[in-house]
């Protein structure tokens, strides 16, 4: 029960806090099921949660979610390599909509794939420059990172934790969370998943 209760509060310190859509899904089950999702997922695609959850994410595919769009997705989750995409997704009463949509691995401790993070960021219709702000934005803000700081950002959009982090930096674990506690206070950051976020959209 314990380690239960643990492992909720680590889904909740993910994306919990988060004002972007998220939602956290487990890799080791069949189909990839969606285990936890924030507010801010059941506000934009008006799906209750109790609809949401043990589904994998493709339900918010419709008539004229672009395959070749959907295979990269794919394709990312495979390689376990983060990926971002512009796709037509579909809100429950469904309203389609363009959705930049990440989709990032966690891996434990031991450096096993634990979990996906997926986030989904509405872009407004008719402004094709709207994702393309949003790198852009992303890329300035993480220029103004210290290096170090840009490395363990880097390592976190990976998907890795600190003792992981760590490790490959030949850092303490102690000093890597005093740079992430920094850079994410520097971008902004709410969650780690708002932190992974700007890191793929800036192209690290």
């Amino acid at each position: 029960m314990a380690d239960t209760h643990l492992a909720e509060q680590r889904l909740e310190s993910l994306i919990a806090g988060s004002p972007i859509a998220s939602v956290i899904s487990n890799p080791r089950v069949k189909d990839n099921p969606i285990i936890y999702c924030n507010a801010a997922f059941v506000a934009l695609t008006g799906y209750g949660e109790a609809e949401i959850i043990g589904r994998n994410c493709r339900f918010l595919a419709g008539p004229a979610t672009e395959p070749w769009l959907t295979e990269m997705i794919r394709s990312g989750v495979r390689r376990h390599a983060p990926v971002l995409v512009e796709i037509l997704n579909y809100k429950r009463d469904g309203t389609p909509f363009r959705n930049a949509v990440l989709v990032a691995p966690i891996f434990d401790d031991e450096g096993e794939l634990e979990y996906f993070l997926g986030s989904q960021v509405e872009l407004e219709p008719d402004a094709p420059t709207t994702n393309a702000n949003r790198r852009m934005a992303a890329s300035i803000a993480v220029k103004t990172l210290p290096p170090r700081q840009r490395e363990v950002l880097t390592e976190m959009a990976a998907g890795y934790l600190n003792k992981q982090i760590a490790h490959r930096l030949g850092l303490s674990e102690q000093t890597v969370k005093m740079h992430r506690a920094a850079l994410m206070a520097r971008l902004g950051a709410a969650t780690t998943a708002d932190a992974i976020r700007i890191a793929v959209e800036a192209g690290l």
